[in-house]
């Protein structure tokens, strides 16, 4: 066994930034055989993503870290990669990951350059002063176009042509210079083996069968097996029952020493005493302090998750904080809707993280739920104290319009790199989505990079696969929140057969909301089934309605057994049918199915 300080010397924790799709699960995969770290048995495409979802989509949802030891110049080093997604949704885990590495390396796919998010994740990066490996993934494609790459990766870091590695994950082009890169450039973790324990954990994993795994990344000290341990922002108390590395499978140790990355599992059963971003500490031999962990999640976009039986409202819970423990930028609090029952009111970091949570409550805990319309979270201000802000989550907190003040709603920037041909088409859409253009420039004469100023809750529903389709997919996006600004909103209400959904209320501009009104109205004229009498769809803003559609009713012919004879016998059944229909309609109750509430999303296809 080597000595601690030696140990830390050779040690290198890294992690994989790019856009999506320029091929970092690849590149983790090559790295993986490079070093021997997995058998033939165990080889697999896009190894490190382990959920199903993963796989079907092709995207990484998760940060995956994974332990590879690799002899260089005689010398043994050990290797921890974190493989992060490279969808703007999951920047949180990106975040989390650079937060436990010194080194990362930045990944351009060499046949479509820079894009929005890689920019993005490399501020990340350089604001935690992270050795920044330029890799030129892909050159092996026919339409790669590796000299006017590298001059772009050159111009955006300032950094020598020759430090760029041409590389291809595929075929396993560039690789061993990419680890002697890591070797030489990577700096070794800083710390004091002596000091008392400070671990950083940086993510959690629920398993039935042990509890919660909490991993973690040790900054000073070290962490025995059994010792007794502090969470120093819960203040609880465990034992360390085990701890290990992470290989492709976990691996125990006896002991874990500074700079290196590890698990640990104490038995604990409850989800919510594990806080990603908390620091571990000796019981015995307390850290005085706690290490800075991350900045808050701020989810972007709400709805309400309900259970679809109101019984299994529990079971949810208990589903949604395991989840929460997996996925940190998960928020929910209880709510409940007339028209739902009890549920949850739940942030997310945007519309595909929504989708995956929702999947992923189905898949891996069988729960059926119900989504609300998704909104973003606004602050209304009343008349008595137009300084004091009411937080609007959902439309029906937004107190009655002929007290209201004003209502601000959160903007964003966004940043959007297209090609030239394509300016106009995109120019077009995001002033569609109420845009301001702040800025132009052209990064190459092929390449513009285009700022807007938006409101979040426009880019909300189908804004991403819109400015996908004008641009033939080459227009890249990312964004960052501004801060909040006044505009004219109102809220759109939807009443069936005369009772207002409130699962189907939506903020909108005043601008936009007739419209929208009368798309929702056709389209739940479309999904919701006939009945035995006529429901009026219905949409009003305050009291005046804007909107009405009419679903008939289903008519049985109540007259098809009178032959002949006289026409008032035909009458009395008819006025008896129609007495019937009207009582009906007075006590019947309409059912909503799940595809309305999604439906509201796609008014625009």
């Amino acid at each position: 066994m080597c000595s601690p300080v030696l140990a830390m010397k050779n040690i290198r924790n890294f992690c994989i930034i790019a856009h999506i799709d320029h091929g970092k699960s690849t590149l983790a995969d090559r790295l993986l055989d490079f070093t021997g770290s997995v058998t033939e048995r165990e080889k697999q495409d896009q190894l490190l993503d382990n959920m199903d979802l993963e796989r079907e989509r092709g995207i990484t949802i998760k940060s995956h870290a994974i332990q590879m030891n690799y002899t260089y110049e005689g010398e043994e080093y050990i290797l921890n990669l974190i493989d992060t997604p490279g969808h703007v949704d999951f920047s949180y885990e990106v975040s989390r990951s650079i937060a436990a590495c010194e080194g990362a390396l930045l990944i351009v796919d060499a046949a479509q350059s820079i894009q929005a998010q890689t920019i993005s994740n490399l501020y990340l990066a350089l604001e935690n002063d992270l050795e920044i490996i330029p890799v030129l993934n892909k050159v092996d494609l026919p339409s790669a176009n590796p000299e006017e790459v590298t001059d772009d990766i050159v111009n955006l870091l300032g950094c020598d042509p020759s430090e760029v590695i041409p590389a291809s994950a595929k075929t396993g082009l560039g690789i061993e210079n990419i680890l002697k890169a890591i070797i030489d450039r990577v700096p070794a973790p800083k710390g004091s083996p002596d000091e008392p324990l400070q671990a950083l954990v940086f993510d959690s994993v629920y398993n039935p069968f042990r509890g919660v795994e909490t991993y973690f990344r040790i900054l000073n000290g070290s962490i025995k097996k059994g010792d007794r341990i502090t969470f120093m922002a819960t203040g609880k108390n465990y034992f360390a029952d085990e701890i290990g590395t992470l290989r492709l499978k976990q691996e125990p140790k006896k002991e874990i020493h500074t700079g290196d990355v590890g698990y640990l599992i104490t038995g604990i059963k409850d989800a919510r005493e594990v806080k990603v971003g908390d620091t571990i500490t000796l019981t015995d031999r307390k850290s005085t302090s706690a290490i800075e962990g991350f900045e808050e999640v701020k989810p972007m976009v709400f709805a309400g998750i309900y259970p679809v039986d109101t019984e299994d409202y529990e079971e949810l819970r208990a589903s949604m904080e395991k989840l929460q423990l997996n996925d940190a930028s998960l928020v929910f609090a209880p709510e409940s809707s007339a028209a739902l029952g009890f549920g949850f009111r739940c942030g997310f970091l945007g519309m595909l993280h929504m989708e995956i949570i929702q999947e992923r409550l189905e898949r891996e805990f069988d729960m059926t739920v119900i989504t609300t319309v998704p909104n973003v979270s606004y602050h209304a201000f009343n008349k008595k104290n137009p300084n004091q802000s009411i937080i609007v989550n959902n439309p029906s907190d937004l107190p009655d319009p002929s007290g209201l003040d004003r209502v601000e709603e959160p903007y964003i920037k966004a940043s959007i790199i297209t090609k030239s041909d394509f300016v106009g088409n995109v120019m077009s859409l995001c002033i569609e989505k109420r845009g301001n253009i702040t800025n132009q420039t052209y990064l190459t004469p092929e390449r513009v990079e285009l700022s807007f100023d938006m409101p979040l809750a426009e880019i909300v529903f189908d804004f991403y696969d819109r400015l996908k389709t004008i641009s033939k997919g080459y227009a890249s996006f990312d964004y960052s929140p501004i801060g909040m600004r006044e505009s004219k909103l109102v809220r759109v209400d939807i009443l069936l057969n005369a009772q207002p959904v409130d699962a189907l209320s939506a903020l909108v501009h005043f601008d936009n909301a007739h419209t929208i009104g009368k798309k929702m109205c056709e389209k739940l004229k479309e999904l919701i089934p006939r009945q035995q009498f006529d429901i009026p769809i219905q949409a009003a803003i305050g009291a005046k309605i804007i909107s009405r559609e009419t679903i008939k009713a289903l008519r049985k012919d109540v007259t098809a057994k009178c032959y002949g004879g006289d026409i008032s016998r035909k009458r009395k059944l008819l006025e008896k049918q129609k007495k019937g229909k009207k009582r009906m309609r007075q006590i019947g109750n309409v059912e909503i199915p799940q595809q309305a509430f999604m439906a509201v999303l796609k008014l625009n296809d």
